[in-house]
C-alpha cells in the first residue's frame, strides 16, 4: 500500500497476539436481519478473554483520550471528542454493544439487531476493534502510518459507520491527494503543524511617510516633507543582546534552541540585517566590549562606520555605540555621559549614554556653490530596566538630556536638529515617555513604579515615592535639564547661599537662643530647640558658601525644551493590535524608541499628548514593527530568523539645505 500523503489521516490497528486462531460463532448459523436472535454455543477460555480483553481495552481508550495533548511528534486520541463525531454510532451502539457482550460471556441469546456487523468483524477477524489515534504529520514525510489491518476484509471496514466518518484515501489514490494544510472532523477542525515561514511571519513592510501631511489643530497644515532640498539619511537603532547577559540569565531563553543562542550564529544574523537594511546612522545597545573591539568595530569599519564606544562602568561588560557612514557625516564633538555618581543614591547604576554631534557632507550643486546644512546632535542610551526603580530612571533620563542641551545648543540659544534614540525600558504613554514628550512632568508624591509603566504595584501596602528634589543641587543640573552655566551663578550683587550650607545653622548656639524682644506665646515660642541626637555626631562644615549650585529649584516638576516626538506611533491600525519591540517571558511591550526633534504645537499640559509637526528635520519613512501576536506565531525572541531579544528600528529622515 502507498504511503499516504500529507494531511491524510490513517488508522492503527491494535497489537494483534500472534498465532491466534479466529473464534467461530456457533456451528455455522447464520445471523438474521431484524433482530433475529441466535442461540450460540458457549464459548471457550480463550474467546472470552479475548472479548474481556478488548472491552477493557476500549474502556481504557475513553478514560485515557482526554489526557493527550497536541504537540509535535505525538498521538492525538480523537475518542477524547464526541464520541458521536468520532465512532460514528454514538453512546447508543456502544451501550448495545455492553450489553450484548456480556449477555454472550454469559451464554444467554443476543440480540443482534443493531451493532451485528461490528461484532462479526470483531470475533471472526481475532483482532481488536480499531483505535482512533492519528499520528500527526510534521513534515512531507509520513510518521507511523500503518496499513489497514490485512485480517479484516476491506468491505466489512468500509461499511463500519466510524470509518465512513474519515476513511482512508483508496488505496490507487494515497500518492496523488492533494497536500493540506488541515483535515476536518464534521464539526471539529483542527490545523497540522507546519514548518515557520519566519520570512513570512516576521515580514516587515517599509512605511513611506514623504507624502503624507500631519494633522493640526485649528486648521493650520503641516509642512510638506517632500518641499525643498533636503539632505536625506537612514538611521537604525539596535539592541542587540550582549552574549554575556545570555549566559547570565538562561531561564529567560528557555524556549530557544542552544543553537541559535551562540555568538558565532547570532552574529552572523545581525550582520546580514546590518547589511540589508544599511543605515548610515547606527545606534546599538547591549554591545558586548570584547565582541565590539574584536568583531563589530573592525566588521563595520570594512562596511565603511566610524564607530564610537561607551562600555557600561563598573563590571558591566556591555555598554553603547553610535556609527555613521563617515562618507556621509563628519565628527564635531563626541561626548559620552557616566550615569553612575559616586555618593548619590539616585545615581548608583552603571547606565551609560552617548552623544555625538554630527555634519554632514553635501555636495556641491551643478552650479558650483555648495549648500549649507546644520549639524545634527545624535544621543543613544539604555536606561536603567529595574521596572520598580522609575526614580532612577528618571534622573539618568535628566542627565542625559542636559548633555543633548548642552551639545545641541546654539550661541543664540537654539538647538540643532535632535535624535533621541534607544531602549528606554518604559512602555508607550508612561510618566517617563511623556515627559519626553510633553516637555514637563509633575512627579510630587507619584510612586516610583508608576514613572516606566512596566509593571503594576498599585496592589503593594507600601509603595516607596519618588523624592523631591529628584538630585541633589550640586549635581549642577537644574529642573529644566540643563547644566548651570558659571556666568548664571555669579552674581556679584546678591550673595546666594545653598540649602546645604543654610541647613548647617539649624541648631548652632545662636539659633538656640531666645531673642529678648520675641512675644512669649504659650505653646508657640515658649519652646526651645532641642538638636537631634545626630546632629552632635555630624563631621561634615561647610564653611563657604556654594556659590556654584545656587540656583532655584521647582519642587516636583522638571521640563525640557527639547521639543523631541517618537518616529513610531505604537500602534498597527492595519491588524488592530499595539506595536512591540521585545517579547520578554512571552509578553510584547514596546521600550525601544527613537525621538527626534519637530515644531510643537500646544503644550499638552492639558492631559493630552503634544502635538508636532515637521520642522528642520523630517521624517520620510520608517520601518513597519510587529505585533504580539506575530512574535508568538515565531515562537518568541530571539528566534532562528532574528537573533537579539528586540527588533531593530529604523527610520529615514530629511534635512533642509540652503542653497546660497
Amino acid at each position: 500500500m502507498a504511503a499516504p500523503a500529507e494531511g491524510v489521516i490513517s488508522v492503527h490497528e491494535k497489537t494483534v497476539p500472534p498465532e491466534r486462531t479466529p473464534p467461530s460463532w456457533g456451528n455455522g448459523s447464520s445471523v438474521m436481519a431484524g433482530g433475529t436472535t441466535v442461540s450460540p454455543q458457549p464459548l471457550n477460555e480463550e474467546q472470552k478473554t479475548l472479548l474481556q480483553q478488548w472491552l477493557g481495552k476500549r474502556d481504557s481508550n475513553r478514560q485515557n483520550a482526554p489526557g493527550d495533548t497536541w504537540q509535535q511528534g505525538k498521538v492525538l486520541t480523537l475518542e477524547g471528542q464526541e464520541k458521536s463525531e468520532v465512532r460514528g454510532s454514538g453512546d447508543k451502539q456502544d451501550q448495545h454493544l455492553d450489553v450484548m457482550s456480556a449477555m454472550v460471556l454469559e451464554g444467554k441469546p443476543a440480540d443482534l439487531a443493531e451493532g451485528q456487523d461490528e461484532m462479526v468483524a470483531l470475533v471472526n477477524s481475532g483482532q481488536f476493534l480499531y483505535s482512533t489515534e492519528v499520528t500527526l504529520q510534521t513534515d512531507h514525510s509520513v510518521i507511523s502510518c500503518p496499513a489497514v489491518p490485512p485480517a479484516v476484509d476491506r468491505e466489512c471496514w468500509e461499511e463500519d459507520k466510524a470509518v465512513l466518518e474519515w476513511s482512508l484515501a483508496p488505496e490507487g489514490t494515497l500518492e496523488e491527494a492533494p497536500m493540506s494544510s488541515g483535515w476536518q472532523l464534521q464539526e471539529l477542525e483542527q490545523s497540522l503543524p507546519e514548518a515557520i515561514l519566519y520570512h513570512e511571519i516576521l515580514w516587515r513592510d517599509w512605511e513611506d511617510l514623504s507624502l503624507q501631511s500631519h494633522c493640526c489643530p485649528d486648521g493650520m497644515q503641516a509642512r510638506d516633507a517632500g518641499s525643498g532640498v533636503q539632505f536625506e539619511f537612514t538611521l537604525m537603532s539596535y539592541n542587540i543582546l550582549a552574549q554575556d547577559l545570555v549566559e547570565q540569565s538562561p531561564e529567560l531563553y528557555v524556549h530557544c534552541h542552544p543553537d541559535i543562542l551562540s555568538w558565532s550564529y547570532r552574529f552572523q544574523n545581525i550582520l546580514q540585517e546590518l547589511q540589508h537594511w544599511d543605515p548610515d546612522i547606527l545606534c546599538l545597545q547591549e554591545v558586548q566590549e570584547n565582541h565590539y573591539w574584536e568583531q563589530l568595530e573592525p566588521t563595520l569599519g570594512m562596511m565603511g562606520f566610524t564607530c564610537f564606544y561607551k562600555r557600561r562602568t563598573g563590571r558591566k561588560t556591555d555598554g553603547c555605540a553610535i556609527c555613521y557612514k563617515h562618507d556621509r557625516f563628519s565628527l564635531l564633538c563626541a561626548n559620552p555621559v557616566e550615569f553612575f555618581r559616586p555618593g548619590i543614591d539616585i545615581l548608583n547604576r552603571d547606565n551609560v549614554g552617548l552623544v555625538l554631534l554630527l555634519q554632514p557632507f553635501v555636495p556641491a550643486t551643478a552650479s558650483g556653490s555648495t549648500p549649507t546644512i546644520m549639524p545634527l546632535c545624535v544621543a543613544n542610551t539604555h536606561l536603567l530596566y529595574n521596572p520598580r526603580r522609575g526614580d532612577i530612571k528618571l534622573a539618568q533620563l535628566a542627565l542625559l538630556l542636559a548633555e543633548i542641551d548642552k551639545v545641541a545648543r546654539t550661541a543664540e540659544g537654539n538647538c540643532y536638529p535632535i535624535i533621541l534614540c534607544g531602549d528606554l525600558n518604559s512602555v508607550p504613554n508612561s510618566p517617563l515617555y511623556n515627559f519626553i514628550q510633553n516637555g514637563t512632568l509633575c512627579y510630587l508624591g507619584m510612586p516610583a513604579w508608576k514613572v516606566s509603566g512596566q509593571e503594576d504595584c498599585s496592589h503593594q501596602p507600601f509603595q516607596s515615592k519618588l523624592p523631591v528634589p529628584l538630585w541633589p543641587s550640586f549635581l549642577r543640573v537644574t529642573d529644566s535639564c540643563q547644566y548651570v552655566l558659571q556666568s548664571e551663578s555669579s552674581n556679584s550683587d546678591r550673595q546666594k547661599y545653598s540649602r546645604d550650607f543654610l541647613l548647617q545653622f539649624q541648631f548652632c548656639e545662636s539659633a538656640c537662643q531666645r531673642p529678648v524682644d520675641l512675644l512669649l506665646l504659650e505653646g508657640v515660642t515658649d519652646a526651645k530647640p532641642e538638636p537631634p541626637e545626630y546632629w552632635s555626631q555630624r563631621v561634615s562644615r561647610i564653611t563657604t558658601p556654594d556659590m556654584g549650585t545656587s540656583f532655584l529649584r521647582s519642587p516636583g516638576l522638571i521640563q525640557h525644551s527639547l521639543s523631541l516626538t517618537s518616529v513610531y506611533s505604537h500602534f498597527l491600525p492595519g491588524k488592530g493590535r499595539a506595536e512591540v519591540t521585545t517579547m520578554p517571558m512571552g509578553f510584547g511591550a514596546t521600550v525601544d524608541y527613537i525621538f527626534f526633534s519637530a515644531e510643537p504645537l500646544g503644550d499638552g499640559r492639558n492631559g493630552g499628548q503634544r502635538l508636532y509637526r515637521d520642522g528642520i528635520l523630517k521624517l520620510l519613512g520608517r520601518l513597519s514593527l510587529l505585533s504580539e501576536d506575530d512574535l508568538w506565531a515565531a515562537h518568541g525572541l530571539p528566534n532562528p530568523f532574528c537573533s537579539s531579544d528586540h527588533l531593530c528600528l529604523l527610520a529615514r529622515f530629511g534635512m533642509d539645505m540652503i542653497i546660497p
